[in-house]
């Protein structure tokens, strides 16, 4: 029987059906997701996780770019695992790949994948979904191997984009549960510090998605 987390029974109401059409609509307007994956650069034969895996798109665009790679992927909504289930298989990333139902705020990887630490980390599009999102935050640096990376891509503070275009979208993301983080980068930063790493900022589309990198040093 399939346990549920506290967030995963709404994330499952908001994509049991959207999850079939998600890919196709999402390409339009989840801006920055390629060039964020671009740049993850793993070390060959290294391991990339994505929390909040979703249909399991961008697992596959990592793992077609870094062929070398181990993948691993998490979400709270079973309905997206389903999908991402078949669309890895079907792309022949099954054999390194493993996907798992968990919460990115509190997960032990040890338990659900039999690794502790990862040289790539990415969020993508997730962190404005969920409550406790700074805590996903540092809960992915605490799982950072040495030279590991955290790369984040979510919608920006949009200042620079026309006032009636900046209310609009906002209120069309309030209707999906979605909420722009725009300290972001402040959080970012102060999660590096403590963690002695460093963090980067990255604005793109006149600040319509923003991406974040936090680098582990030691």
């Amino acid at each position: 029987m399939l346990t549920k987390i506290e967030h995963g029974p709404l994330m499952d109401r908001v994509y049991r059906h959207q999850r079939h059409f998600y890919d196709a609509t999402r390409k339009y307007y989840l801006l920055g997701r390629d060039p964020m994956i671009a740049g993850l650069t793993p070390p060959a034969n290294g391991s990339i996780l994505e929390i909040g895996c979703g249909t399991g798109r961008n697992l596959v665009m990592a793992g077609e770019a870094y062929p070398t790679t181990k993948l691993f992927g998490v979400d709270i909504s079973n309905e997206m695992l389903s999908t991402a289930r078949k669309k890895v298989m079907a792309a022949g990333l099954g054999e390194r790949t493993q996907l798992a139902y968990a919460d990115a705020a509190k997960f032990d990887p040890s338990s659900l994948f039999g690794l502790a630490q990862f040289d790539r980390i990415f969020i993508s599009y997730a962190v404005s979904m969920i409550p406790q999102w700074e805590n996903v935050m540092r809960e992915a640096v605490n799982h950072l191997a040495v030279g590991g990376q955290l790369h984040i891509v979510d919608f920006g503070d949009l200042k620079d984009l026309p006032g009636a275009a900046r209310a609009a979208l906002y209120k069309w993301l309030e209707w999906y549960h979605v909420t722009p983080r725009n300290d972001l980068f402040e959080i970012a930063e102060t999660i590096a510090v403590g963690a002695g790493a460093h963090a980067e900022a990255q604005r793109l589309y006149r600040g319509f998605a923003w991406i974040s990198i936090i680098r582990r040093t030691a």
